[in-house]
């Protein structure tokens, strides 16, 4: 499958046993929806649970012969409406009350872990193809050398762990960056799974950004009939998590509130379909040795382990590019059954000096700041010697934005020049001194 060819969507569910989930479940969400949200009309219920209109009628008229829930009449019809409203009877409210006290989920129906898997099977990020040009077009102004792309296709296309490493200030993260935007395709992203009757909340708008989609425009009970797909998923681009130095292994566990007795999935759950990446590796309180252990399984596996509060365990799907970056050599944070597991280890190097001035020429215009042959020279037969000539890729932005900085607040106009350079190039680098403390 290419990125082009699009990803098959969660098949529409055509009646309350195609959702795979018990009627007391569905029963209990529906009438907690009703009563958190004061619902009663059937296009707002079927909006809030995400189930087609003539399903959640039918749950209705099922809870109205339990005499959960009974009809107020046409009386309560809006003038843009004429849809029956139905409340809950005072056994529906203690019903409500008595399952909220088990667990406070309410809102949109959950999807089953093995239909989930199924979904994720349909639009693994092991399918995408992604083109030398497609992954040069992601990196944007980034100046990569062509052995690095050889090396970096390879192991995007894979859909394996990557580790990149090497000095700092060359890119890693950015690059990391580049690779989530080449995936650039839409996936379908469940609101909540359950297993066990354990409701697990997926979607996080913070993880995940929503595609609008023009068959689901409209609104209310119409929206979700047009709709075509299962709407108890959402329309996504390919997710992204970025974790850094607070990254611990309390955050790829399952993370239970008790006030509300729910659960809310870990950062690579959230990542399945899309790409972890792990910046900064060996920066967290854990050592990387314990981050990779608690990894092992999945990245062998492509499945994760997880416990409920209970101490039941449970398999999930685990479909996601995991990318380390670290500043540190491999061997001195890894040992070598770890680094089996990692199915690519790419060094990023600092630029070499034709790389190095191409950055520099690129991020001057960008900063509108004229070149200067004078300062040029100054800079690599003067300054770089002094650190044994080795290039980095941020050099180049952090010494234009100081000669800007000085500029600006000088009153001059934008200009390069040997003075301005040295000032610039205190400044990037600390002298090691004894402080009288």
């Amino acid at each position: 499958m290419t990125k082009a060819a699009g990803i098959t969507p969660p098949p529409m569910p055509a009646t309350l046993a195609d959702t795979g989930l018990p009627m007391t479940l569905m029963r209990d969400i529906l009438i907690k929806t009703m009563y958190r949200m004061s619902l009663n009309q059937v296009s707002e219920i079927a909006r809030w649970v995400c189930l087609p209109f003539g399903m959640v009628q039918q749950l209705i008229d099922d809870a109205r012969h339990e005499r959960l829930v009974e009809a107020m009449g046409t009386l309560h019809a809006t003038s843009t409406s004429n849809e029956m409203g139905f409340q809950l009877t005072e056994a529906g409210r203690k019903r409500a009350q008595d399952a909220l006290a088990i667990s406070e989920y309410y809102g949109a129906m959950p999807v089953p872990m093995d239909a989930y898997s199924e979904q994720v099977t349909r639009q693994s990020i092991r399918k995408i193809r992604i083109s030398r040009e497609e992954l040069v077009a992601a990196m944007g102004d980034l100046i990569l050398p062509e052995m690095l792309l050889d090396h970096l296709g390879p192991a995007v296309t894979s859909g394996r762990s990557i580790l990149m490493y090497g000095p700092p200030g060359n890119g890693k993260s950015s690059i990391s960056n580049g690779i989530r935007d080449a995936m650039g395709d839409h996936i379908y992203i469940p609101r909540a799974v359950v297993h066990a009757g354990q409701v697990i909340s997926v979607y996080d708008p913070i993880v995940h950004t929503l595609v609008s989609d023009p068959a689901a425009a409209g609104g209310g009970g119409l929206r979700l009939s047009a709709q075509r797909y299962d709407p108890r998923y959402v329309l996504c681009e390919r997710p992204t998590v970025i974790t850094g130095g607070e990254l611990s292994l309390g955050m790829l566990e399952l993370k239970y509130n008790p006030v509300a007795r729910t659960y809310q999935a870990p950062l690579q759950f959230k990542a399945t379909g899309g790409v972890f990446i792990v910046d900064d590796l060996g920066r967290q309180e854990e050592p990387p040795q314990a981050l990779i252990n608690r990894w092992i399984v999945p990245l062998e596996m492509n499945y994760d382990i997880l416990s409920l509060q209970s101490g039941e365990k449970f398999i999930v799907p685990f479909d996601t590019l995991v990318i380390f970056s670290t500043n540190f050599h491999p061997n001195e944070i890894f040992d070598q059954a770890a680094l089996r597991r990692i199915f690519f280890k790419i060094k990023i190097d600092g630029p070499n000096q034709a790389d190095f001035l191409k950055i520099f020429a690129l991020v001057a215009k960008k900063r509108r700041m004229p070149l200067d042959e004078a300062t040029m020279i100054h800079l690599l037969e003067t300054k770089y010697p002094t650190i044994d000539n080795i290039f980095a890729n941020y050099q180049p932005v952090f010494l234009i934005d100081q000669m800007i900085a000085i500029c600006e607040f000088e009153g001059r106009p934008y200009q390069m020049s040997p003075e301005l350079i040295d000032r610039a190039w205190a400044n990037m680098f600390v002298q090691d001194e004894v402080i009288v403390k």
